[in-house]
């Protein structure tokens, strides 16, 4: 039966890696004219589910083989900094949200979970922006700091937010569908937290 289970989760964060891939394929775009490179997307959105269905761990595996797979197709003229500043980013989410939405598993506990991991990418991204952008587009590190607080914190805290708002609004309906599928057992106290 453990190994059964085992399966079935692999499939499921399969399925999220493949739909996070597509929806970048589909949908992304730039926010501020002034950085056309930052994009948005909705490839978090299968990633922050998975870390919510499954754990800290899983959510960091899950950015990780999406960051690659993307990286190599659909974004792949964003090249290994590309990669690595997702992994980055979305993976102090996996870590941060991932371990404080296990303890206060309830409604209140995934906003403040969504809310942290939001704020964490974004710090995350300050961060990386200052190590690889200049590599990136070939300035001076004084330029990307003068794009810090009208361009890159605002475009982080934008896109993150969405990605988490919507990841709030589906994610239970997402949950209650993977497991009528019989992809995966939730207990009877992840069944009701969330609604508390």
């Amino acid at each position: 039966m453990k190994e059964k289970n085992s399966v079935r989760k692999l499939a499921v964060m399969a399925m999220l890696v493949a739909v996070s891939v597509v929806l970048t394929f589909f949908i992304h775009f730039p926010l501020f004219p002034a950085a056309s490179f930052l994009e948005y997307d909705p490839a978090d959105i299968p990633i922050f589910i998975g870390t919510f269905l499954f754990g800290p761990v899983s959510g960091l595996l899950l950015t990780v083989v999406t960051s690659v797979v993307q990286g190599l197709t659909v974004s792949a003229s964003s090249g290994p900094i590309g990669i690595l500043m997702h992994i980055f980013a979305t993976g102090s989410f996996a870590l941060i949200a991932g371990n404080l939405y296990r303890r206060l598993h309830t409604r209140k506990g995934a906003v403040l979970s969504l809310i942290v991991g939001t704020l964490s990418i974004t710090a995350m991204m300050v961060l990386w922006n200052l190590v690889f952008t200049p590599i990136f587009m070939g300035q001076p590190i004084e330029a990307v700091k003068a794009m810090l607080v009208p361009v890159i914190i605002p475009f982080n805290l934008l896109k993150a937010g969405v990605n988490s708002l919507i990841t709030f609004l589906v994610y239970k309906r997402v949950s209650v569908f993977v497991e009528r599928m019989g992809l995966i057992t939730l207990d009877s106290a992840d069944k009701i937290r969330y609604n508390n």
